[in-house]
């Protein structure tokens, strides 16, 4: 299957809002999506990459500075979503690699990334990429 990735640019907007819906279980409108996006494409720490295929957006990953006072500088992913039937076409491991490539050219000293413990297939493709899990963690959140 043929596919380039690119970054990614404020009209694709809708087919991320689709995406985060119906490979994520994310609903967030095309308007909304598209306000996020700008806004991280207007900061300096993170990078959206694309994959197209033909004239669709087909997956997508979303990655961004994580810098702590007790490490060094790393990447964090904050999202990677490919439509279920591109998947087993190298597109995930296409967008990871863009990431990791980035990390590199900022002498990132690694890639951390968070994952539902309900998403085993996602686990097992992470593993496959060379991620490794060193503890189980529960996610707070306050929403106001």
């Amino acid at each position: 299957m043929e596919f380039t990735i690119r970054e990614a640019i404020i009209a694709d907007a809708e087919a991320l809002s689709e995406l985060n819906a119906i490979e994520m279980g994310y609903e967030y409108s095309p308007e909304e999506t598209a306000i996020k996006l700008r806004a991280a494409l207007s900061r300096g720490t993170d990078r959206i990459y694309v994959a197209i295929c033909g004239e669709k957006v087909v997956g997508y990953i979303h990655a961004c500075d994580y810098d702590l006072l007790f490490l060094p500088s790393m990447k964090n992913i904050l999202a990677l979503a490919v439509f279920s039937e591109y998947c087993g076409n190298g597109i995930g491991s296409a967008l990871m690699a863009r990431v990791e490539n980035w990390a590199k050219s900022t002498d990132a000293c690694g890639i951390r990334l968070v994952s539902g413990e309900s998403r085993v297939i996602a686990h097992s493709f992470y593993e496959k990429c060379g991620f490794t899990s060193d503890k189980m963690q529960k996610n707070y959140k306050k929403m106001f």
